[in-house]
């Protein structure tokens, strides 16, 4: 055999494995995805926020402003814990571990849910907090595992990927459960919808479970104390030298700004529709169907725009198109209109998502992507839905006008677009002097 036939053969071959390899790990990654928005979708979107208002507080207009508390602190604890839990997790190399743990919260909380009734508001909000923060805390370490998956060209397409299995996932678990929710989220349904969150319970896990045999931790070092000092140390470190890194920084703050608006639509969408529009449940379901939907396609096809415009121009249109959505909404006095501003929202809720994480991965070191992933998606991510729900929920009471609470969220959607757009997108941090001078970063 000549050299040349030599070399391909050699190359073929570690090639063919290498992409053996590949397939598998990005397919359970992306089935992750379509795992855990079941829950997203269910249990902090369209049924238990019904749930919870509707026949745990029984209808009272204290709903909104303990459904908007909930939310807020489960962030919170994500919030605080996440970086440094990143921190550890890249120390240890023990990524996997820790989203395993936070996944586990989540299914058995959901699970527990299920045993929920009327009046039972403390363990019904302890239960979702624990539920949503392992949910929320687990995109932390899921999302840190993007710049490995994906090679900076494909990055877009990957993360606009992961967003479109998601939206897939929670178009599957809406058309599974339809039979038992189609009669209502009411008291006289109670048994079907508290089935449907078992039901929740077991997809997330059933379908997560493929990550967890496939991806390995490139080291597995113990996690004890001397790592937690450590990661609060570096945490403190990245903090106090954050402003080294004006690029990262300022979207970072204008993440925390658009995302809030985001995921507050999120959290009250179900309940707006229903309360406001006078949307039945059956009428819901098919709503968030149309919903998750557009959502897919506009994840693919946004993710392809990121690669080809790049994620800053792609998070401004997609901001100037939530702009458009909150107004649609306010203006909107009847049913059908209200699905054409639902499949405006479903274009634009997954590509800005996807566009922003990789935004972030174009943005972090490769030695600390879990840690920076923690202040993305912990710090600035979940700190960001504290202040939009809460806000929302207390408008909404004193008000007695959710309209007024929706329009407050334009002004965070404007905030976020005016510092997006001073962020410069190419900005090389791996090669930064202020990196080198960081002496870990290297």
């Amino acid at each position: 055999m000549t050299p040349l036939k030599n070399r391909f053969a050699q190359f073929e071959k570690s090639t063919r494995g290498f992409w053996g390899v590949q397939k598998k790990t990005l397919f359970s990654w992306l089935l992750f995805d379509f795992a855990n928005t079941s829950f997203s979708v269910m249990m902090v979107t369209f049924a238990f926020p019904l749930y919870f208002k509707n026949v745990i507080c029984e209808g009272e207009p204290r709903g909104d402003a303990l459904w908007g508390a909930s939310l807020g602190i489960s962030m919170l604890i994500v919030a605080v814990i996440s970086p440094v839990l990143g921190a550890a997790a890249d120390f240890s190399g023990r990524r996997k571990r820790f989203l395993f743990v936070f996944t586990l919260f989540s299914v058995v909380a959901t699970a527990l849910l299920g045993l929920t009734g009327p009046g039972m508001v403390v363990i019904a909000v302890v239960l979702f907090v624990i539920a949503n923060a392992g949910f929320e805390g687990g995109l932390v370490f899921y999302d840190a595992y993007l710049p490995e998956i994906a090679s900076e060209r494909s990055i877009g397409r990957v993360s606009g990927y992961g967003f479109a299995m998601g939206y897939l996932g929670a178009l599957a678990i809406l058309l599974l459960l339809f039979p038992l929710l189609k009669e209502g989220i009411v008291i006289e349904n109670m048994q079907n919808v508290t089935l449907s969150f078992f039901l929740v319970a077991l997809f997330f896990a059933v379908f997560a479970a493929p990550l967890f045999f496939v991806l390995r931790d490139e080291k597995k070092t113990a996690v004890n104390m001397h790592f937690v000092g450590r990661s609060i140390r570096e945490v403190k470190y990245t903090i106090s030298h954050i402003m080294n890194y004006p690029d990262l920084a300022r979207f970072l703050l204008a993440f925390f700004f658009y995302n809030d608006a985001i995921l507050t639509i999120i959290g009250f969408s179900s309940i707006y529709a229903q309360n406001t529009l006078g949307f039945t449940s059956g009428e819901l379901i098919i709503f968030f169907m149309v919903v998750q939907t557009t959502a897919i396609f506009g994840s693919v096809i946004f993710g392809v725009i990121t690669d080809k415009i790049g994620p800053k121009r792609t998070i401004v249109l997609t901001l100037i198109i939530w702009c458009v959505v909150i107004m649609m909404a306010i203006a909107t006095t009847d049913k059908l209109f209200f699905y054409y501003t639902g499949l405006l929202a479903g274009m634009s809720m997954g590509s800005s998502k996807a566009a922003s994480r990789s935004m972030m991965a174009r943005l972090t070191p490769p030695k600390h992507v879990t840690e920076f992933f923690g202040f993305y998606d912990g710090t600035f991510g979940k700190a960001s839905a504290i202040a939009g729900p809460v806000i929302f929920g207390v408008i909404s009471s004193l008000a007695g006008d959710q309209r007024i609470a929706l329009a407050s969220l334009l002004l965070f959607f404007v905030i976020g677009l005016f510092l997006i757009l001073g962020v410069r997108s190419r900005a090389a941090y791996a090669n930064d002097a202020a990196m080198v001078d960081g002496g870990d970063y290297l």
